[in-house]
């Protein structure tokens, strides 16, 4: 099983790993003479339209971050003249190599505040907009992912689709409030403000795109959803979005404070550059900077047998996260409640069935995936101790059919994402404020693990293609192939739930689809969860037992 930082590590590789064939997305971005020019606050750009969809990249949202304004708030970005071409994904933030993956995408840059737009027209039709929050943790991605492409909920589902570049990793979330003085104020949550930007951008422009500046939905996937879990705990971002969707990436609590300053110190220590000189960081070359975001984690004091119940989403020192400031995140943005300003604002939250198979099959241990009972508590133990056996005997008692494989992804699953998703859920049904929506996702791939005779079921990541409708059969009408959700064709009837139950919260505020029963939200009474597949089903208080268990042992 994976300790809280092999975890983060491996969930840094979500994004990079859930890549569609680029081929299944070439006839979006062939070079087309049908241009769409449109005015934006800062100057006209130059999309264009393909298949019903026009599509901008690399619009500019925020101006430089790079040299003296490194680990600062931009600079206000400055007007062009004449007509600027948006054909071209913008420069991803900084991060290791190869962890993008656009077509055409340039490398990393210090400067990389671009987004990216899809919409069915530019016709002042006022359509819902939904924000996109990629995932990678985060320190990787980039909103310029085939497997996230936006044309076709833009063109099936009316919607305007909007993805941003913003600040990972040291860059993005280094805290240096308290060394280097007001112009640094918020510097630990650089990267969330970014996407305050890209909000503030979306409600000056969407209308010219012909979306509704008035109804935007954040969502976001893996480190996406933990940002997700951010912005709607932060003030400066509430003025900007109505609703929410948190996938896979349930942000609990985020770095304390003590924490961040710690890996600052540490960065100092390593650089050897003195706190009273801290502005020599603006001078470090970024492959440094980088080189020491790889090095530190492995400084930070190990973790005791007293740290074994620390929930999955708690900090530890070394890392680069979003920091509780007081400033830009006032609070953990579920702990110990709910955030109030958030309060009538609706919201789904959920996770995958099968999380775990993915980060087993990105670990270097594909033994996980041939255990037997026998060696079921070897492959706990480190993790859970002495409730070791009583997990096991509850995941066996309700679950009588399962293998140990099948209860090990279970408890793997649970542990990652189902239980940070429950303790949204239910602290947001406890506030009595705008409904909430539990959901898994359940639809089963039959790929199976690289080296193993395991299938990846629903693994992390597979919820992406599905709630972009991104699971399409080819051009000649056969089914081809996914990489992760396989080759049957009933996953096209799978991925049309999710995304219709999506685009329809986007639109209403409520999740529904003509083919899912009316889902109700969440309370603590009934405790719905929707699970999502070719056929979406409710079931009440789902998993309670194991639940309960989860509770007893204080995981919950």
């Amino acid at each position: 099983m994976l300790n809280r930082r092999q975890f983060v590590s491996r969930i840094t590789l979500a994004s990079a790993a859930a890549v569609l064939p680029k081929s299944s997305f070439s006839s979006y971005y062939q070079q087309n003479t049908d241009y769409v020019n449109t005015e934006t606050t800062h100057g006209k750009i130059r999309g264009i339209r393909t298949e019903g969809v026009n599509i901008y990249k690399g619009i500019p949202y925020a101006g430089r971050i790079s040299g003296d304004r490194r680990f600062r708030r931009p600079e206000p970005l400055k007007p062009w003249p004449g007509i600027r071409e948006a054909l071209r994904l913008g420069s991803p933030a900084i991060q290791p190599p190869n962890q993008t993956y656009g077509l055409d995408e340039p490398g990393p840059a210090e400067d990389c505040l671009f987004l990216n737009v899809w919409t069915p027209a530019n016709d002042n039709r006022k359509r819902p907009v939904m924000f996109y929050n990629h995932g990678g943790g985060f320190t990787t991605g980039s909103g310029g992912s085939v497997a996230q492409d936006g044309a076709n909920l833009a063109r099936f589902f009316d919607v305007v689709v909007v993805e941003t570049n913003h600040r990972l990793g040291i860059m993005g979330f280094l805290f240096l409030d308290e060394i280097a003085g007001k112009d640094y104020a918020g510097s630990g949550n650089n990267g969330m403000l970014d996407i305050v930007d890209g909000l503030e951008w979306v409600n000056k422009n969407i209308a010219s795109f012909g979306g509704d500046p008035s109804n935007v939905m954040i969502f976001g996937e893996s480190g996406g959803g933990a940002k997700t879990s951010c912005l709607y705990a932060m003030p400066a971002a509430a003025p900007y979005f109505n609703k929410a969707s948190i996938e896979s990436g349930p942000g609990v609590r985020m770095t304390p404070l003590e924490v961040a300053a710690q890996t600052t110190a540490m960065l100092l220590k390593e650089l050897n550059i003195d706190k009273r000189n801290w502005k020599k960081l603006l001078d470090v070359p970024v492959e440094t900077l980088l080189e020491m975001q790889g090095k530190l984690p492995a400084l930070a004091p190990k973790q005791t047998s007293n740290d074994k119940k620390r929930s999955i989403m708690e900090s530890s020192p070394g890392g680069f996260s979003p920091v509780v400031d007081d400033y830009a995140l006032p609070t953990n943005p579920f702990d110990p409640v709910a955030p109030g300003v958030s309060k009538d604002k609706p919201l789904i939250v959920g996770w995958n069935e099968d999380e775990y198979t993915f980060f087993g099959m990105m670990s270097n241990d594909k033994s996980v995936f041939s255990v037997d009972f026998d060696g079921l508590a070897g492959k706990l133990i480190l993790q859970f101790g002495d409730d070791t056996q009583k997990i096991i005997e509850t995941y066996r008692r309700t679950r009588p059919d399962a293998s140990a494989v099948d209860i090990l992804v279970a408890i793997g699953s649970m542990t990652t994402m189902g239980l940070g998703s429950v303790v949204i859920a239910e602290r947001k049904a406890e506030q009595k404020g705008a409904p909430v929506y539990l959901y898994n996702l359940g639809y089963k791939s039959e790929v199976l693990i690289p080296g193993t005779n395991y299938p990846l079921g629903s693994p992390h990541v597979l919820d992406i293609s599905f709630k972009f409708y991104n699971e399409q059969p080819q051009k000649d009408g056969s089914p081809g192939k996914s990489y992760w959700a396989g080759a049957r064709p009933e996953r096209f009837i799978a991925s049309r739930n999710m995304a219709e139950l999506w685009s329809t919260f986007a639109r209403t505020g409520k999740p529904a689809a003509k083919d899912a029963p009316e889902w109700p939200g969440y309370d603590l009474d009934e405790r719905i969860t929707m699970r999502i597949d070719t056929r979406c089903e409710l079931k009440a208080d789902r998993y309670a037992e194991e639940l309960k268990m989860w509770r007893e042992t204080g995981r919950l």
